[in-house]
């Protein structure tokens, strides 16, 4: 995604006047579909979407308390479910639809229109295609995802159709723009020249902006820093988070669009990057609490993940690594000290290690292209001026979506309402939302 080229190949123009000319034309020009990237993207899209649904609700679901543990697991099993079929009706075409704006993709492609199996999008390497719908699909595991990390901020609390309809709005208004402005070849963040690989800023810099806006307007939960909210299984977390790394795979190595030299940078990155914010995390809790914890290292592991996600396909694996050590102090920093002097609550820290971790990835993006660091930038390559545009693409992200949340959460707070009763809280989501229980004695 570093450059992905997102015009629509497939149509050639006869050049000669003779029919044999422009046979042999047409054979020069046309485009290759290569079955091996062809089935490399189909299996990154199936581990993204392993990402999501069992890994994040597991992830999730072990966090917060056994009475909502099947709430948060909904949660994230609709809302992935909406927004897929959301993708395809009009969010590919506002995402990728062709238009010139530097905010959108325009209307040409609502309902697909124009799509067909023969129809391609254009990889890295000059006349190699992939299929449309291939390409859709891997972008969708996207979409399907990104507001499902929002539920962390608002779990244990907040009333389920409020969730959908602003997730079915934020999708709308503020991932479909981002994802245009960063991966579209006529995106304002993309022709900036910043780099977001794998989706630093509009994957998780976007939803951990979304989730603090939630966390602030919501307010805490009904005990909050009185009764004990701690995570009713780890077990569970910490599967979740295996998973979360495992799909990663496709995440980041998919971004590559092609089963090439830089998938395999990607995956490497993806390894050592988050091998490294484990072990950073838990020295960290060792020196300022004398233990490592099991939750610490899951947050280490997501927290590498997230910082990488950008700089994968531009960092070596030095620079991996040293990322990885540098993200998780700075996270635990503020999913400890800075949340606690502040007071909000959010539950499960989308926005100290979603939303820092892709800030520090983000702009370690820019230092770590450096050829002197082992990157891939060129010989003309600055570590400054490129922290610089990563910092503007930054900032843009952080004001599209904030302010663009905020709005979004008034908009959902008038029409559907965004909290349960608190005798519902009190005695969970699980059975006052969905009628069931996880646990039976």
């Amino acid at each position: 995604m570093m450059k992905k080229a997102m015009g629509i190949g497939g149509l050639f123009a006869l050049l000669g006047s003779l029919p044999a000319m422009a046979q042999d034309t047409a054979a020069e020009v046309a485009p290759i579909i290569d079955k091996g990237d062809v089935t490399w993207m189909m299996t990154a899209s199936a581990l993204v979407l392993f990402m999501t649904v069992p890994g994040l609700a597991l992830f999730y679901g072990g966090l917060v308390r056994s009475k909502n543990m099947l709430s948060v697991m909904m949660q994230t099993t609709m809302i992935a479910a909406v927004v897929m079929i959301v993708w395809v009706l009009y969010g590919y075409s506002f995402a990728f639809g062709g238009s010139t704006s530097p905010y959108w993709g325009g209307l040409g492609k609502l309902f697909l229109a124009g799509v067909t199996p023969d129809s391609t999008a254009a990889t890295f390497t000059d006349g190699v295609v992939l299929p449309e719908y291939v390409f859709i699909a891997f972008q969708m595991t996207f979409a399907a995802i990104t507001p499902g990390l929002i539920i962390g901020a608002f779990a244990e609390r907040a009333k389920f159709s409020g969730v959908l309809l602003f997730s079915v709005l934020w999708v709308t208004f503020i991932y479909f723009p981002i994802a245009h402005m960063v991966w579209d070849g006529a995106g304002l963040i993309f022709n900036m020249g910043a780099i977001d690989f794998a989706g630093g800023t509009v994957v998780h810099i976007n939803a951990g902006v979304a989730a603090l806006v939630w966390a602030l307007v919501l307010g805490p939960r009904v005990g909050f820093g009185k009764d004990n909210m701690a995570p009713h299984s780890m077990t569970l977390t910490m599967v979740g988070a295996a998973m979360l790394w495992f799909g990663w795979f496709g995440f980041n190595a998919g971004s590559n669009l092609e089963a090439t030299s830089g998938a395999t940078l990607a995956m490497l990155n993806t390894f050592v990057c988050t091998a490294a914010a484990i072990v950073s995390w838990a020295l960290v809790e060792t020196i300022t609490r004398g233990k490592a914890s099991g939750l610490g290292a899951a947050s280490g592991m997501v927290a590498g993940l997230v910082a990488i996600t950008p700089a994968c396909g531009t960092t070596g694996p030095v620079g991996a690594i040293i990322l990885g050590l540098a993200v998780s102090p700075v996270c635990y920093f503020f999913v400890t000290t800075v949340k606690q002097k502040f007071g909000y609550d959010d539950s499960l820290d989308v926005f100290g290690v979603h939303g820092i971790g892709g800030i520090v990835g983000a702009i370690g993006t820019g230092i770590l292209m450096a050829p002197g660091l082992g990157g891939m930038g060129g010989e003309d390559f600055a570590i400054g001026a490129q922290v610089m545009i990563q910092i503007k693409a930054v900032l843009i992200t952080l004001l599209w979506s904030g302010v663009g949340s905020l709005i979004l959460i008034y908009i959902t707070k008038a029409i559907t309402g965004i909290r349960v009763a608190s005798d519902d809280e009190r005695q969970g989501l699980d059975l006052t939302s969905h009628g069931e229980s996880a646990y039976h004695s």
